[in-house]
């Protein structure tokens, strides 16, 4: 039989807290500082021991990130080795003659998208894509407008959700709900497939029905010129692809999950990055351009995951492992108590656990970063996994999926403003042509879940 004690208790309190603070659309970095030194005082019961908690917590929890941290850094960093010898500009205007008419343009923008983002993350490949890109999307007679929602939708909303290849956002979500992150991207395959192709065809078919109704705009070509790319640039831009083709295929073959696959793509990218500085400008450039690059991309990685670590430190700290790794081994999971209790007190059920799950995710989604959420979710599907019979990676994946097409984002004006500055749009115009196509996916997501716990 499982009581609740006063930390039980304060750890709820918190939560309903946070998810107040972040309905408000504030952040909840300071709020879960503060709830980790509640919990310290609460277990240490002294006020050094509680400062001490926070540190610990931080340090644990950024432990538990710095794989996906440094491989996030590594790839932006290559990412701006191939933008300065030009090899990125050869990579997207091999494409320029094969748009065809408004209707390729739709698909073809979206998939160009898709494959950068999930290769180097959608803020650099929104800057990349949108540059070279929109200007020929758009001679189609493409919508501008249009144009930015596709690479919304194919960067921010499929590439991230899913995240297969760099694993972030699945890492995050894992290591909350108490799993690996090889069974949860498995499971959350399905659910996935589901959201990206409903919302990518009630798009397109929103995307037709404008194109009927409204007139063509278009974009000056003339100030989009091909500017001049260094001597090696056509060897990068085969190089790049084919290694990165190589690593999938290794993923395959080796089977390669989780913290092997990441290393494999970490090591890559700074493989490419030191070829591409010495091709560019010698050896001796290099290795002080090398360390430029590592200092943009840990700058833009860092910038990302120092709110995650505060508000994973909090969150961890209800699992089994962050609370024995900070408290102690005679600390028991405090998530891991509360399901049970509710188990043997409160009547869930499969229903109330996805309605739950989903509005936990669209709360955490409405600050704006997506990744903020993950941890929540992640936590709150261990929560009902240990009250009921449920497939706590499939609800898990529900939740990543959510906040993540909310908050990464597809639904929050100034989660989009990257993409909507890049095409000259309103962030608000583009949420709103967003928001049909999202909720149908997020409504079929959410019922497919239904059947799949």
């Amino acid at each position: 039989m499982i009581n609740l004690s006063l930390i039980h208790v304060s750890y709820l309190v918190l939560i309903v807290i946070f998810l107040v603070v972040m309905a408000c659309k504030k952040s909840i970095v300071i709020p879960c500082a503060l709830g980790i030194v509640l919990l310290g005082a609460i277990v240490t019961r002294s006020p050094i021991g509680a400062i001490q908690t926070l540190f610990n917590a931080l340090v644990w929890a950024g432990s538990e990130f710095l794989g996906i941290i440094v491989v996030i850094a590594l790839v932006v960093a290559m990412s701006r080795s191939l933008i300065s010898i030009g090899a990125d500009r050869m990579l997207i205007f091999s494409l320029k003659n094969r748009m065809g008419g408004p209707r390729s343009a739709f698909f073809i923008l979206g998939f160009v998208m898709f494959i950068v983002s999930i290769c180097v993350w959608p803020s650099p490949a929104v800057a990349l894509v949108g540059t070279l890109l929109l200007p020929m999307a758009v001679r189609t007679g493409m919508p501008v407008l249009w144009a930015a929602v596709v690479m919304n939708i194919f960067g921010h909303g499929m590439a991230l959700s899913g995240d297969f290849f760099i694993q972030g956002a699945p890492t995050i979500t894992a290591k909350a709900a108490g799993t690996d992150v090889g069974t949860m991207m498995s499971q959350s395959v399905p659910l996935w497939a589901i959201m990206c192709v409903v919302t990518a065809a009630a798009a397109f078919l929103c995307y037709c029905r404008d194109m009927r109704s409204s007139p063509v705009q278009t974009v000056d070509m003339d100030a989009v010129q091909m500017k001049a790319v260094g001597r090696f640039a056509p060897l990068m831009a085969v190089l790049t692809p084919i290694i990165y083709l190589g690593n999938i295929a290794a993923m395959l073959v080796f089977k390669l999950q989780g913290g092997d696959a990441t290393a494999l793509v970490g090591g890559s990218a700074l493989l490419l990055l030191v070829l591409c500085a010495c091709l560019d400008k010698g050896v001796s450039h290099a290795l002080d351009d090398v360390g430029d690059y590592l200092k943009e991309g840990f700058g833009f990685s860092i910038k990302i995951f120092a709110p995650v670590i505060v508000i994973g430190g909090f969150f961890f700290l209800g699992g089994e492992g962050g609370s024995q790794a900070v408290f102690g081994s005679q600390m028991t999971g405090i998530l891991s108590d509360i399901g049970r209790y509710i188990a043997e007190n409160v009547p869930v059920n499969r229903f109330s656990a996805i309605v739950t799950q989903a509005a936990v995710a669209v709360i955490t989604g409405l600050d704006g970063s997506g990744f903020s959420g993950l941890p929540i979710v992640g936590a709150t599907a261990k929560t009902f996994a240990d009250a009921l019979p449920l497939n706590k990676e499939v609800l898990a994946s529900m939740g990543q999926i959510i906040t993540i097409w909310v908050g990464g984002g597809t639904l929050i004006p100034w989660a989009v403003v990257p993409v909507a500055a890049i095409c000259d749009v309103s962030p608000a115009e583009l949420v709103r042509k967003n928001f049909v196509p999202v909720m149908c996916g997020l409504v079929s997501v959410a019922i497919a879940t239904f059947f799949l716990l």
